[in-house]
């Protein structure tokens, strides 16, 4: 079932600074996986759904997101606003509000999340239960819930409570939010103007005590980006076939497997475990990879050795590294130490 009247904002405006080097040069939306930028991924969701009206806030290197999306091959009409500052994740949605209608239900989700979540029986829950907002839920093991928002739910499905990042001795559930909302137009009457406003501290309290916030659990693949960690965690996933989206074919060689945009790569690179290569890459003789992301244009000098590591578009790595996160237009050298005599 298409859902051709449905509308949706995706919030960009983040610094993205938990993923700091990596988003000095490039925002959190256009941070690839395997080598898609996340944004793309979310677009093609959408746009499989019927959705094909989307508005993003934008602020943080938001020319870069703004040229990307005003003409794409999604079927997607791309709106944006310009933020001049932030102004909270419920701030940010009331600047859009001219984009929706009068008893519009419409989606909000955020721009680093990926996943295959069944977005039409959320609606459909949303539809039935009469609630101003629905929020996907996901189950996670016990002791990730300190990393996330918590959410308590009564037996209809209803959130009554919300625990921010709670010890896993306080939490009292271990399902979390996802930053998948369903909303109504209603939405708006709780969210006022030109007012720096955040959902989970701002929004969502009021509607608790209305009853007015459903749920829906999301059992498909759902992570978000936000960290370094989970970011590296996500690429994982993808190779483990848990998430699924387009990419270019798994090559399988020896003990790993690899990504590649159209870079070359010489038979004598030796892969270990899971890795990514973007475009335009120059990846040396006897070059060992284990685990790592390299975006595009990235050299890599004969016979180093990288393991755990991320490095961003334009750097040039001579050294071993081993769990180093290196930003764009990087030069890493072995160090030369001289032998007193």
């Amino acid at each position: 079932m298409g859902y051709n009247n449905i509308k949706a904002m995706i919030m960009a405006a983040g610094v993205g600074s938990r993923l700091d080097p990596l988003t000095q040069l490039v925002p959190k939306p256009l941070v690839p996986i395997a080598n898609r930028p996340v944004m793309d991924i979310l677009f093609e969701n959408l746009s499989s759904l019927g959705v094909k009206d989307v508005i993003s806030n934008t602020y943080y290197l938001a020319d870069q997101i703004i040229d990307r999306y005003k003409q794409n091959n999604f079927g997607i009409n791309f709106n944006y606003i310009k933020e001049e500052s932030l102004s909270g994740t419920a701030g940010g949605l009331k600047k859009c509000q001219y984009f929706f209608s009068e008893g519009d239900t419409f989606l909000v989700l955020s721009a680093d999340g990926l996943s295959n979540a069944d977005i039409e029986k959320g609606i459909e829950i949303h539809r039935n239960s009469n609630a101003i907002a629905t929020i996907g839920i996901k189950e996670v093991p016990m002791e990730e819930v300190p990393h996330f928002g918590v959410v308590v739910t009564d037996d209809d499905g209803y959130i009554k409570e919300f625990q921010e990042k709670p010890s896993i001795e306080d939490a009292k559930s271990n399902f979390i939010n996802t930053g998948i909302y369903i909303f109504d137009y209603k939405i708006f009457d709780y969210i006022p103007a030109d007012t720096f406003y955040d959902f989970a501290k701002n929004v969502f309290p009021k509607l608790l005590v209305e009853r007015q916030i459903n749920t829906f659990e999301i059992k498909e693949y759902w992570s978000d980006i936000g960290t370094l960690d989970q970011y590296k965690q996500s690429t994982q996933d993808l190779f483990k076939g848990l998430c699924d989206f387009k990419h270019v074919e798994i090559v399988t060689q020896g003990f790993g497997s690899y990504i590649c945009g159209n870079s070359k790569i010489d038979n004598t690179v030796k892969f270990i475990g899971n890795s990514t290569i973007g475009d335009n890459c120059t990846i040396g003789k006897n070059v060992v990879i284990e685990n790592s992301i390299i975006w595009d244009n990235v050299t890599v000098e004969d016979g180093v050795s990288l393991k755990n590591c991320v490095i961003a578009s334009n750097s040039r790595v001579g050294a071993d590294l081993y769990s180093q996160i290196i930003g764009a237009n990087q030069s890493i050298q072995k160090e030369i130490i001289k032998i007193q005599g």
